[in-house]
């Protein structure tokens, strides 16, 4: 649960006077792949900087700017995605308490002086909310609707990164409409899914009772599993998933109904 959350200081450096970090999965100061929450207090500004991996990141909360040192602020808000290549000197900005999921492919997550620069290439991507590309049960095999529905108050999943195949790693975003009931379906790989907007009633897999999962919060499985979804929130539910191979989404019921 986001209350369950741990924070630590993001770069031990800079301590408490810098962003907040919270880990989900794995660990960033180790090896391997992570996925972490960071937290920034408003009006805060880095000095420019690289890191020593490649990150990806999916605004929860407030405003953050990810770019060119000398460029105007584009403020992503919430549901917005950037990546941040190796190498490349960049500031990050909040405008307003904003909070982050991030996710890098190794560790550990270092941040360097731009001294040591370097550019394989690798460009930079700034997706406003408002540019993401969703797609709905008439687009994707990746989502079942009754017959009976209308797809246009149906769920929607957005492609982020990575190549949705089997035995593919990728990451998507979900959008589920208010009075959403259904399930994932997940395949046998690991699944990590991370609560971007709304309060989604989760019952993952393997668990008695559904829980109320504020932004932030974190439910994965492993091997097959299925996890039951409902979302009452009037402006809808959104969530991040991280899985290797295809998921599915199934809507059990139209949107005012009780989850079957």
């Amino acid at each position: 649960m986001a209350s369950e959350v741990e924070w630590k200081p993001l770069n031990p450096l800079r301590g408490n006077k810098g962003p907040q970090a919270g880990t989900l999965w794995g660990d960033q100061t180790g090896t391997g792949a992570s996925g972490f929450l960071v937290k920034f207090v408003d009006g805060f500004s880095s000095p420019p900087h690289i890191h020593n991996i490649t990150y990806r990141g999916v605004v929860i909360s407030g405003g953050l700017f990810n770019g060119d040192p000398k460029g105007e602020p584009m403020w992503m808000r919430t549901g917005s995605y950037w990546t941040q290549p190796v190498g490349q000197p960049h500031i990050t900005a909040a405008r307003g308490p904003s909070v982050a999921y991030v996710e890098i492919q190794e560790g550990p997550y270092l941040v360097l002086p731009t001294e040591k620069a370097t550019d394989n290439g690798e460009r930079p991507i700034n997706l406003d909310a408002s540019n993401i590309v969703w797609l709905d049960a008439s687009s994707t095999s990746w989502i079942d609707q009754p017959a009976q529905a209308s797809s246009a108050v149906g769920p929607e999943i957005a492609f982020l990164w990575g190549k949705p195949q089997k035995d593919q790693i990728s990451g998507t975003l979900i959008k589920l409409p208010a009075g959403f009931a259904g399930k994932i379906q997940t395949p046998d790989s690991t699944f990590r899914a991370v609560v971007i907007q709304g309060q989604p009633q989760v019952k993952a897999s393997g668990q008695a009772d559904a829980k109320t999962m504020a932004p932030g919060s974190y439910f994965s499985s492993q091997n097959k599993a299925e996890h039951q979804i409902a979302c009452e929130a009037e402006d809808g539910c959104m969530i991040y998933v991280r899985t290797k191979g295809k998921f599915n989404i199934l809507q059990s019921t139209q949107p005012g109904s009780d989850q079957k």
